[in-house]
């Protein structure tokens, strides 16, 4: 494939506003699968093709970055090759998008036509923009009865102009689109507005990618330029210089290495030097090399410079690493990856429950684990912690952290994980500068008017400041809200959000920068119920503990003493034993049967849900078929001891 006749664009959006289900789209109206085919990839439903991973699937999100390839015959007989690359919308997996960009030569800005630019679409459109990448605007969910296109270009605009965005970055090109339907209009008023009738397929979307996103090293192009190169000759007649993006892995080969030809070109069979990220260089063979086509990969003998390809035989490769030339070998500039803002201590599995249900529950499986993940989470931190058991663990976010936790666990791994903390920095320049600082995020808030002093009086408690409040055009009663709030204090909120709104309020945030610490945030309102022995939860005990909170375990469950069983409807924590049985005598009491027991239903929570709850002093056991909170200290004996020795240190100090 000529490089004048190939595309490379990234798909970039906030969580939830069309990306995976418009690439789908491209990829189904392509003509290169058959629609039995498509359905058995994505399992009955056209919108999970490129979500493959069975969390994504549950979860409804893109987690992980995706290559996928689309062969296009324009309407003047000619044959392209884009290349698509699909991103995550949520700012936890915002390593995902920032490594990936760099493959890209323009991207499609994903925008929903009634919520309009939101936190996820500042950052990566800034990502994109930082790159030289312009973007494609497309208003999705442009049939959506509230849907206010003009409005949300008018926001898009704002947003570009804010982030100092070139003039011609400015005039973007605009396609009004229905992922779901399968329909795409350059035109607002074919688009399905005012009763017109719209296109029944994505030809105006393919249309403005070949005619908006410049082939790569095209002349003026912004990449080509920032890579040293005027032409794609000039590309073509350099070193081969290939950085590894993502790496992929197969029973049969081993590790798979896949990023975008930098420079000249890469064959099957060749020698060339990889160079790590320490500036090491060690010369290997490649055994096979992969073009993309479709979802698949085929095997090609070269790939030139500005196509991406999937490398095989390259033992040991990371992610960052070049793969270049032997006989010149130059490393290419590193990804600049944001810093986490989370971290979390992983530890050893100790409760007297460990080993019954996981594979792998020792120091060394955990280290391991975590050592695989960092070859592909590039956001991802671990360090050693205060113990040979123990791990810090930092990501950008709780559910960054969450979907690790989540996937270990399916795969067999017993761990506990302490309570999750901020990370603060003190910069040696700048107005903060020799001051400790803390993440602040900017938090928008969808909720009823009826709500909004609710919300305004949870989100103000947490040290929020509020930054706009205006209704929220074309959704009735519906306020919009912005605030800037220290990443400690969303901690925890969101369920209590969802509380005080009846489930009704809409929550988005995402990293904006440090500022100094803003002082205290409420800590958990509630006291626990702690169980003082170990064996089988009846119903008779929890009819006796009924008026005394709620509980997380239910008649049946096993439970251990110092297990967190419920929280306390006060502020202090309580002893109860969930294992009494009921004495059996010939005495007969007036309604005495079991029929006549109060019992409430046990209350679930997700992974997620219990790392945010936990208080200093507990953990959240984590095994393939259970999710326990407990007690750092199972024995209340030795707990007492302990708050009496912090008790007189703290006198000391003072």
């Amino acid at each position: 494939m000529a490089q004048n006749h190939l595309r490379n664009v990234a798909i970039i959006a906030h969580v939830d506003h069309g990306k995976t289900t418009l690439t789908d789209q491209l990829l189904y109206q392509s003509g290169m699968f058959r629609t039995e085919d498509l359905d058995k990839l994505a399992g009955g439903q056209h919108n999970l093709i490129m979500d493959t991973g069975d969390l994504e699937r549950e979860r409804g999100i893109t987690i992980t970055a995706k290559n996928c390839a689309v062969n296009y015959r324009h309407t003047d007989g000619a044959d392209y090759k884009i290349n698509l690359i699909d991103t995550p919308g949520h700012a936890d997996f915002g390593g995902e998008v920032e490594r990936v960009l760099n493959m890209a030569d323009g991207c499609l800005l994903v925008v929903d036509a009634f919520e309009g630019p939101m936190p996820q679409t500042r950052f990566v459109l800034q990502k994109a923009l930082a790159i030289g990448l312009k973007p494609v605007v497309v208003i999705n969910k442009i049939d959506k009865p509230n849907a206010r296109p003009e409005d949300v270009i008018n926001e898009v605009f704002d947003l570009l102009a804010e982030l100092d965005a070139p003039d011609d970055a400015l005039d973007f090109p605009i396609v009004y689109s229905s992922a779901k339907n399968g329909w795409a209009s350059d035109d607002l008023e074919k688009a399905g507005m005012n009763g017109a009738e719209h296109p029944d397929n994505m030809l105006a979307l393919y249309s403005a990618i070949l005619e908006h996103v410049p082939a790569p090293y095209a002349e003026g192009s912004s990449r080509g330029a920032a890579a040293g190169f005027a032409s794609g000759v000039e590309a073509l007649a350099a070193p081969l210089q290939m950085m590894v993006t993502t790496i992929q892995y197969s029973d049969y080969v081993g590790r798979i290495a896949v990023g975008r030809v930098t420079a000249g070109r890469i064959n099957a069979g060749q020698q060339v030097t990889v160079i790590n990220r320490a500036g090491e260089g060690k010369q290997q063979k490649i055994l096979k090399l992969n073009a993309f086509d479709g979802l698949k990969q085929k095997e090609v003998p070269q790939v030139i410079a500005g196509d991406i390809c999937a490398v095989v035989g390259l033992d040991p490769i990371d992610i960052g690493d070049t793969i270049a030339c032997p006989d010149r070998p130059e490393a290419l500039p590193a990804v600049e990856i944001d810093e986490p803002t989370l971290t979390m201590t992983f530890r050893v599995n100790d409760s007297p429950f460990a080993g019954r249900e996981g594979e792998f529950v020792t120091s060394r499986q955990v280290y391991d684990r975590l050592q695989k993940e960092l070859q592909s989470n590039v956001a991802l931190r671990v360090e050693r912690g205060d113990g040979g058991d123990e791990f810090k663990v930092s990501g950008r976010g709780m559910m960054h952290l969450g979907v690790l936790l989540e996937t270990m666990r399916r795969e067999g791994y017993e761990l506990q994980v302490g309570k999750p903390e901020v990370i603060l920095k003190r910069p040696e320049d700048g107005d903060h500068a020799g001051k400790l600082c803390e993440p602040i995020e900017q938090l928008v808030v969808d909720c009823p008017a009826e709500c909004q002093n609710d919300v305004m009086s949870l989100v103000t408690n947490r040290k929020a400041e509020i930054v706009s409040m205006d209704p929220k055009a074309g959704a009735g009663d519906y306020i919009h809200m912005e605030f800037t709030i220290p990443a400690r204090g969303l901690i925890g909120m969101r369920t209590r959000m969802l509380t005080a709104t009846q489930g009704r309020a809409v929550m988005h945030h995402n990293l904006l920068r440090y500022e100094p610490m803003r002082g205290d945030v409420p800590k958990r309102p509630a006291g626990v119920i702690i169980a003082s022995d170990t064996g089988q939860v009846t119903p008779y005990a929890l009819h006796g503990l009924y008026d005394r909170g709620f509980f997380f375990v239910k008649p049946g469950d096993q439970v251990y003493e110092g297990q967190v069983i419920g929280e306390h409807c006060k502020d202090n924590d309580i002893i109860a034993n969930p294992i009494k049985s009921k004495q059996l005598t010939a005495v007969r009491t007036r309604g005495g049967k079991d029929d006549n027991m109060q019992i409430k239903p046990a209350k679930e929570m997700s992974l997620e849900a219990c790392l945010e709850y936990i208080a200093e002093d507990e953990l959240v056991e984590v095994t393939p078929e259970n999710i326990r909170l407990r007690k750092r200290t199972l024995q209340e004996s030795m707990r007492r001891r302990e708050a009496r020795s912090a008790k007189d240190k703290a006198k000391a100090g003072a």
